[in-house]
């Protein structure tokens, strides 16, 4: 399509040359969705306003990703209003509860949920950063959705201030989606073994990394930065997103357009997503969507067994459908 289209600017009028331009940016812009647009889907996300929320963790929770001769632990926990439930691979995280809006949060808005995790790859520390999964009920309430309603999700995150943080080098938080692609059988550490006709879920989104460096010998560091970064390269590289130089609000998009291609937003603060904050778009891992099935939030540690993870909250995770 491109080599027709510089074929056909070499050879055309000047005034023809810029239609041509304008006409192939807006094809490749018509393709970007907002995340907000469209209709809120009120059968999925949550605003923790219940003052009553309530999250059952139906103990012992499940460590499947490291110790598979735990693998029966059911049933999973959950919260009381069918909205929240734990992973059935990694687990759920170990401190699940509902505050008080963090100062600077949305306007109207009295409670939102904290988390955070200590014992994140099983029983038995494995000294290496592990992770666990806190998923939003979607297929539950309303099934898949197809990328041809372009469904996107939108949460307020509140960073805390750096001094709170786990003093560790590494991914602490991610804001991430579930998708389906009908492909063959792949092997991939990012999505699930297919066979058959089933389909292949990967789980492109947003990761938050802490990134401390210091001089051989000193313990003070030369630097401690906090950045957004993405699983979105269609060689399954990751993409560097915005840094962090504000803590407190941040808000996050992701959102997927008929095309099976997935778009990330993110700004500081907890005002509503414009064009002006978006940060990429891809197919992930060179797949495209066919539908959505969920989003989720990840929180990490070190999984010593002695040091909680940083402690994140949301707020008003929303999902919407734009057709």
């Amino acid at each position: 399509m491109f080599r027709v289209f510089r074929l056909a600017k070499e050879f055309a009028p000047a005034w023809l040359s810029v239609w041509l331009v304008t006409a192939v940016g807006a094809i490749a812009s018509a393709q970007v969705v907002i995340p907000g647009t469209g209709k809120v889907v009120a059968e999925v996300g949550d605003d923790f306003e219940d003052a009553n929320w309530a999250y059952d963790y139906q103990l012992p929770k499940v460590f499947n990703n490291l110790e598979t001769t735990l693998s029966n632990n059911h049933p999973l926990g959950r919260s009381a209003n069918g909205r929240w439930y734990e992973g059935s691979k990694r687990g759920q995280p170990d401190s699940i509860r509902r505050v008080e809006t963090p100062l600077g949060g949305l306007p109207g808005s009295s409670g939102a949920l904290a988390i955070r995790s200590l014992k994140t790859g099983g029983q038995n520390p494995s000294y290496q950063q592990q992770q666990d999964d806190l998923i939003g009920n979607v297929m539950e309430r309303i099934g898949k959705i197809p990328v041809s309603q372009s469904p996107s999700v939108v949460a307020r995150v509140w960073l805390p201030p750096l001094d709170e943080w786990e003093n560790r080098s590494g991914c602490h938080f991610a804001f991430r989606i579930a998708l389906e692609q009908n492909v063959a059988s792949v092997r991939s550490r990012f999505r699930q073994i297919s066979t058959g006709n089933d389909d292949g879920v990967y789980w492109p989104g947003f990761f938050l990394d802490r990134e401390i460096q210091t001089r051989p010998g000193q313990r003070e560091p030369i630097s401690d930065r906090v950045y957004f970064w993405m699983k979105a390269s269609a060689d399954s590289r990751r993409l560097d997103g915005p840094e962090v130089t504000q803590f407190g609000w941040w808000t996050l998009g992701l959102s997927v357009s008929p095309d099976g291609q997935v778009h990330y937003f993110a700004k500081p603060g907890v005002a509503d997503l414009t064009g002006a904050d978006h940060v990429a778009s891809s197919f992930p891992f060179g797949y495209r969507a066919v539908r959505f099935r969920s989003f989720f939030f990840n929180v990490c540690n070190g999984d010593d067994g002695r040091t909680w993870s940083t402690e994140f909250v949301i707020d008003d995770p929303t999902v919407f459908v734009a057709r």
